[in-house]
């Protein structure tokens, strides 16, 4: 679109209050608004070496939108790879990376604590939707004296492109793992968890020693634009998804133009648990077609046989379509702790066996048709 032959208007825009957001995505203060088809694009101006310090968005109106704003992103080549960057960095040479932000998730009534971790790498370890990066709390590790601590892995919360869309930051999820006496019900500090507590402690401008990227199984397949999806998490599983949601949904990403189905099942503890839940209900409303959006919410919820409400409880509520769809090709995802997938696992078998369907050969044929993820820890 030439923007010479369209008006221009400059005006202020709390941009980063905007209530959809849990967090101020968008720092700028200045908008430009050109043109007056409808649907604004959100652009961000990474034209000089300063762009980051201008602090000024475009938002221009374009045809090709649907009906929402999309944010374009840059740097584009970030979309040449045929293949994911694979352990860029080792443990024995980790990346020293910049704590951006941290910032707790949950509501006060949620048990315990997750908190959005935004680390900037500076573009040096790049990555894709789906991958983990490796963090070394410091100091050093108490089973190997004078060396450092293990590598505790984490999937990553964002796409390639960062939460400020300029492929410089990585965002994790992180639950702060405490330890509480069973006899006393008082936390035991010199069993909480290191690296956890240190990335939910850590300030900006820390520094936090990362590896990676890893992992291949939970990588977004691309090569339809218009497949179905259907993933399911449990608490900070949730990470993996929220990258591929905002590049289905978020990004202008000239690539990649999705079409399809993303059915995201979440399973948390209660309402104040709820992770990216402003983002996930803003995709809902924009996209009704392409988005579905069901949660577990197992001290508020009931199952049909009035117990605690599970994911697994939600997906047997939805069986039928959900097999009707990986019948159509669908992929299927599950990411969250190791204990989720037995009782998902159940389900499945319960619901194979009641359309007269063994299972085992249903598993193995999703496996084969590289329709079925998981990770699990």
């Amino acid at each position: 679109m030439a923007h010479s032959a369209l008006s221009q208007v400059s005006v202020a825009v709390p941009v980063g209050n905007d209530s959809s957001f849990r967090r101020p995505v968008f720092k700028a203060h200045t908008l430009s608004f050109c043109g007056t088809l409808r649907a604004p694009v959100l652009t961000l101006d990474l034209s000089t070496k300063n762009a980051r310090s201008k602090n000024k968005y475009t938002i221009c109106m374009s045809v090709q939108q649907a009906n929402a704003p999309k944010v374009a992103v840059s740097p584009l080549q970030l979309e040449d790879a045929k293949e994911p960057p694979l352990n860029t960095f080792k443990p024995k040479g980790p990346y020293t990376a910049t704590i951006v932000s941290v910032e707790r998730l949950v509501g006060p009534k949620a048990p315990g604590e997750v908190c959005h971790v935004v680390i900037d790498h500076g573009g040096n370890v790049p990555y894709w939707e789906g991958q983990s990066y490796g963090v070394i709390p410091p100091g050093e590790n108490p089973k190997k004296p004078g060396n450092p601590h293990n590598v505790r892995l984490y999937s990553i919360a964002s796409t390639r492109y960062g939460d400020s869309f300029d492929g410089r930051t990585a965002s994790l999820c992180v639950r702060r793992a405490l330890y509480y006496d069973p006899e006393t019900g008082k936390e035991d500090p010199s069993k909480s968890g290191v690296c956890s507590n240190f990335l939910c402690n850590a300030k900006p401008g820390d520094k936090v020693q990362i590896t990676g990227p890893s992992g291949k199984i939970m990588l977004l397949p691309e090569d339809d634009p218009n497949a179905t999806h259907i993933m399911i998490a449990t608490g900070t599983g949730i990470a993996p998804f929220r990258g591929y949601l905002r590049r289905m949904f978020m990004e202008s990403v000239p690539t990649y133009k999705f079409g399809g189905l993303a059915w995201l099942f979440l399973g948390v503890a209660n309402s104040d648990s709820l992770l990216y839940d402003d983002e996930f209900s803003k995709y809902l409303q924009d996209y009704p077609d392409n988005f579905r959006y069901d949660t577990a919410l197992s001290r508020e919820q009931k199952n049909k046989k009035g117990g605690k409400m599970y994911v697994q409880d939600k997906i047997e509520e939805y069986s039928d379509e959900i097999f009707k769809l990986l019948d159509g090709g669908a992929h299927i995802y599950f990411c969250g702790l190791k204990g989720m997938m037995p009782g998902i696992q159940d389900t499945l078998k319960r619901v194979a066996e009641e359309r007269g369907l063994s299972w085992e050969e249903k598993l193995s044929q999703l496996k084969k048709n590289k329709q079925w993820h998981v990770e699990v820890y």
